[in-house]
């Protein structure tokens, strides 16, 4: 029987402070109409992206004691939805879920964290990159960015790249399996205060791309609001570079309504201020066709 509201599976941790992973991805798949349902990771005191001293509990234990559980009481899911995972036995976990729970229709999205700025987060080592390359495999979408595209496909980090050679990495990485690609956060060599989103639609052979004004703040988080609006956008119907340019949009309208404020960037945007921006008509489009 089909949801009356579109169900997904999120696989993230949540933080008790601070907007990030479940903190935001429940309340952005809400507001577009979407149920999340949560599968966490790990409960942290904050997030980790400028707090000392955080809490930190390790739920892997406990995740396959709550699969098991909806497995009971036989839960659908129209999509799955993985973010930050914390260790291989927790990529193992998921891959499973994706098995377990698959059924016709389904979109699984997973967004690979392993870095930034040409460097993977402290909790990332070579096996890990090794076992998400395995991960991606069973995706319909993926959503890194230019450092985790870099590894996913053991590249140089070289933010010189040109668009040509862009184009050839969208369409490995989806050679992998994942039918939409889209890479965030990638340089601009011509254009300091730019930087741009690529998407690829390997059924259709068709790429996008949608340029991003440069704000000089870095808040956490954004990578989950945008891989969010993904999400939701999809569930909703949009094509892919509709959603694209909704999930450019919303993360750009946040980081603009949040710098104006002196506010710790470490808290991450103002989400509050801008969530019913998501209930309003797709606007004018940016997104470009480059083939």
């Amino acid at each position: 029987m089909k949801n009356p509201v579109p169900r997904t599976a999120a696989i993230h941790d949540l933080s008790g402070f601070g907007r990030t992973s479940l903190s935001v991805v429940i309340p952005i798949l809400s507001c577009m109409g979407v149920q999340p349902c949560s599968l966490p990771t790990a409960v942290l005191s904050t997030h980790t992206g400028g707090f000392h001293n955080y809490r930190f509990v390790d739920l892997t234990d406990q995740m396959q004691s709550i699969i098991d559980h909806w497995k009971e009481i036989g839960i659908h899911f129209d999509a799955v939805y993985s973010g930050f995972l914390g260790s291989s036995r927790q990529i193992d976990i998921v891959r499973e879920f994706i098995g377990d729970f698959s059924c016709k229709d389904q979109l699984i999205l997973i967004d690979p964290v392993l870095g930034d700025n040409g460097k993977p987060y402290s909790t990332m080592d070579a096996s890990m990159i090794a076992q998400m390359r395995e991960l991606v495999k069973h995706a319909d979408v993926i959503t890194p960015n230019f450092t985790e595209a870099s590894f996913l496909l053991g590249e140089p980090y070289d933010p010189s790249i040109s668009l040509e050679e862009l184009k050839v990495w969208t369409k490995r990485l989806a050679d992998k399996g994942p039918g939409k690609v889209i890479i965030t956060s990638v340089p601009v060599p011509q254009g300091k205060h730019v930087s741009s989103v690529l998407a690829y639609n390997a059924r259709e052979d068709r790429l996008w791309k949608v340029d991003c004004s440069y704000i000089p703040a870095h808040y956490p988080g954004t990578g989950d609001i945008f891989a969010s609006v993904i999400v939701g956008s999809l569930l909703q119907g949009d094509s892919l570079p509709i959603a694209l340019d909704r999930a450019v949009q919303f993360v750009s309208l946040a980081i603009r309504s949040t710098f104006g404020y002196d506010f710790p960037a470490r808290e991450g945007v103002l989400l509050e201020r801008v969530l019913p921006s998501l209930n309003g008509p797709v606007m004018a489009s940016s997104y470009q066709i480059l083939e």
